[in-house]
C-alpha cells in the first residue's frame, strides 16, 4: 500500500551543500551548468549520458537532466553503489552524502511540472506518468515499503534472478519521481545525515548562508550493517 505520505529523497554530496543553499534551491543537472555551477559528481558517466539525451514526455518536456531528480525511499542502490567507490570519478563513501527529504504534495505545490517513472528513469522500457491518479499503481510499493523495515522501507533491494517477485527489483526500487529545473529548499522538510559530526558540518553551512532547516542523525538511511 502506498504510504501517506509519499516521502520522497535525494542525495547529494555534502561538499554541494554551501552552493545549494546560497541558490535556495535545488536545480536540475542542465540548470547547474548553465549557471556555471560545479557541483561535486557522484553518479555514473555512462548513466548520465543517457540521462542528458532521453526524452521527457512533453508536458512538462525536455529531457531527464532538465530535472531534479527524487527517489521514493532513501538508502537506494545509488547510495550503496557509491559507498562500495564503484562510481569512476568518485572518491567519496556513504558519510560524505546527504539527503534531502520532502513529500510529493510538498514538491509539487512548488513546483507543478513533474514527472515519475516506474523504475529508475535512464532504463530503455521504463515508463513515464503525470498523472498523480497512476501513483499508488504504477509504484512497487510492495517491494518499498515491504519488510523487513528500516524507517518504514525494506532493508533490501536487491533483485533476485531466481524469485519472480524480486526479478527486478532493484531498478523498481528506483522508480523516480522528478520535478522541473529546480526545487525550492522551502519544499524540503529536512537534511538526513549519517552521524553527529556530519550534522554539525551541515548545520554550520546552513547557519553561514542562512537556510533554516532541520537536520538529523538518520542512521536507518545508511549502510551501517543493519
Amino acid at each position: 500500500m502506498m504510504p501517506n505520505p509519499v516521502r520522497l529523497f535525494h542525495i547529494t554530496a555534502i561538499d554541494n551543500l554551501r552552493a545549494i543553499c546560497q541558490r535556495n534551491e535545488l536545480v536540475s543537472k542542465n540548470a547547474g551548468a548553465s549557471s556555471g555551477i560545479n557541483y561535486q559528481n557522484i553518479a555514473h558517466a555512462s548513466i548520465q549520458t543517457t540521462r542528458a539525451t532521453k526524452l521527457v514526455m512533453d508536458p512538462p518536456g525536455g529531457n531527464i537532466h532538465d530535472y531534479v531528480p527524487f527517489y521514493f525511499a532513501p538508502r537506494s542502490p545509488m547510495l550503496f553503489t557509491i559507498n562500495n567507490g564503484n562510481v569512476d570519478g568518485c572518491s567519496l563513501k556513504q558519510d560524505d552524502i546527504l539527503h534531502f527529504e520532502t513529500t510529493v504534495d510538498r514538491a509539487i505545490q512548488n513546483n507543478p511540472k513533474f514527472v515519475f517513472y516506474d523504475r529508475n528513469a535512464a532504463i530503455a522500457f521504463s515508463e513515464a506518468f503525470t498523472d498523480l491518479s497512476l501513483l499508488p499503481t504504477k509504484i512497487a510499493w510492495d517491494l518499498i515499503t515491504e519488510g523487513p523495515r528500516l524507517d518504514g522501507f525494506c532493508q533490501y533491494f536487491q533483485s533476485v534472478p531466481t524469485k519472480e517477485k524480486y526479478i527486478d527489483r532493484m531498478e523498481r526500487r528506483q522508480a523516480e519521481f522528478l520535478l522541473k529545473d529546480a526545487v525550492d529548499l522551502s519544499a524540503i522538510t529536512c537534511i538526513g545525515v549519517v552521524n553527529e559530526s556530519k550534522a554539525e558540518i551541515v548545520r554550520k553551512i546552513l547557519t553561514e548562508t542562512g537556510i533554516n532547516m532541520p537536520v538529523e542523525v538518520k542512521k536507518s538511511w545508511y549502510f551501517l550493517g543493519q
